[in-house]
């Protein structure tokens, strides 16, 4: 009974493996969603397996996986997404910086050139 289990847990990490693997990559949010799906599913199939039920536990695990890992992967996207925010516009004041400092050079310039 553990072996087929155990073999249906293997199966399917197989099929999730195959088909992620011929998409796009994977956002923050799913790559979490994934792994916490796998890690559930595996600590439930044992857990499951103890008292007789794998594929049950393997289930439940996963599911509770799955969701406790896209809600830590939409918090990191999140994250993600305002860093970025945030380093476009520091490099948008940083050319906004630069182009005052030359208008300065230029103008400090003009002044010489006049006297």
């Amino acid at each position: 009974m553990r072996a087929k289990g155990m073999m249906q847990g293997v199966m399917a990490l197989a099929f999730v493996l195959l088909v992620g693997g011929c998409s796009q990559p994977l956002s923050t949010r799913e790559k979490s969603t994934l792994v916490g799906g796998g890690l559930g599913a595996a600590t439930g199939a044992i857990i499951g397996a103890a008292v007789g039920a794998p594929g049950a536990g393997a289930a439940i695990g996963g599911a509770l996986g799955a969701g406790t890992g896209a809600l830590v992967g939409d918090q990191m996207q999140k994250r993600d997404v305002q860093q970025a925010d945030q380093q476009q516009q520091i490099n948008q004041q940083n050319l906004e910086l630069q182009r005052q400092r030359q208008e300065l050079e230029r103008l400090k310039q003009q002044q010489r050139d006049e006297y």
